[in-house]
């Protein structure tokens, strides 16, 4: 005989049956985030292709601006193409699921208004679009490492790490960005704009080491990106590409900060949330 479980909505439910309600609802996590990839997709003419063509795109402009226009070096030994892509694979990640986060109430605002479930979900389903894209752009760069005749070095075994960083990250940023997006819809044309400006103020296309010794390079390692993109870059290229192990102290701390900053702040507005869709 099946499980039945009954949900009770009541004034000042406590944080644990929340967090025990968003278990119960792991299934509906997983049908939201289907969606979202499909939807993605959906009626688009060359569909999946476009998490090739984009990167790749990307890339070839990149390295063209600022390797043969800027002469913008790499890091000695890296070729130029594979810095690029291996700080652009992290930076989308970051990007998509930054962005699909930030937009994942307003998405979803006919489910708000009509049936009751942690809205966490929501949040958490964006995180496959992200990641799905990622996986694609990680393909591309081994491609290209064989192309470049570039070994994979062993500190690949270090990658999740940077890929959880990562997601805490987007994740801290998103849900603070979530909840004044349905509140203020001008946020809306914001975070475009903040992701186009991030791509570079992070070290994508170029290398940290042009901050190395500056006075601004305490302030420029304040950025969370900078650590996650340097480390990711690190896992991949290996001790060729720069990287300061220090700034990881700094991306973890405030990551973590804002994390659950935007949690708590999350909380305390999600039953507001049908008010203003």
């Amino acid at each position: 005989m099946a499980m039945e479980h009954t949900t009770t909505i009541k004034a000042g439910g406590s944080e644990k049956d929340y967090w025990k309600d968003l278990w119960l609802n792991r299934q509906l996590l997983w049908i939201l985030s289907k969606r979202d990839i499909s939807v993605r997709y959906k009626q688009t003419l060359l569909g999946v292709a476009w998490s090739v063509l984009r990167p790749l795109a990307t890339m070839i402009v990149m390295v063209f601006v600022f390797s043969y226009l800027a002469k913008i070096k790499s890091d000695p030994g890296v070729p130029y193409p594979l810095m690029v892509l291996s700080g652009l694979t992290i930076w989308t990640f970051f990007a998509n699921t930054f962005t699909q986060i930030s937009n994942s109430i307003l998405i979803n605002s006919n489910l708000v208004s009509k049936v009751y479930f942690p809205r966490l979900l929501m949040p958490l389903s964006s995180i496959a679009v992200g990641f799905v894209d990622f996986l694609i752009t990680f393909g591309i760069f081994i491609v290209l490492t064989l192309f470049f005749k570039h070994p994979i070095s062993w500190q690949i075994v270090f990658l999740p790490c940077f890929i959880l960083l990562t997601f805490i990250t987007s994740m801290g940023f998103g849900l603070f960005f979530a909840v004044l997006n349905v509140r203020f819809r001008d946020i809306g044309q914001l975070i475009p704009f903040l992701v186009q400006v991030g791509m570079y103020a992070c070290p994508v296309a170029y290398s940290s080491t042009l901050a190395k010794g500056t006075w601004f390079e305490k302030y420029y390692n304040l950025n969370p990106l900078v650590g996650i993109i340097d480390g990711f870059r690190w896992c991949l290229l290996g001790d060729k590409a720069y990287f300061n192990p220090q700034s990881l102290y700094s991306t973890a701390i405030i990551s973590l900060v804002i994390l659950i900053l935007s949690l708590v702040y999350f909380r305390r507005k999600e039953n507001t949330f049908v008010d203003h869709i």
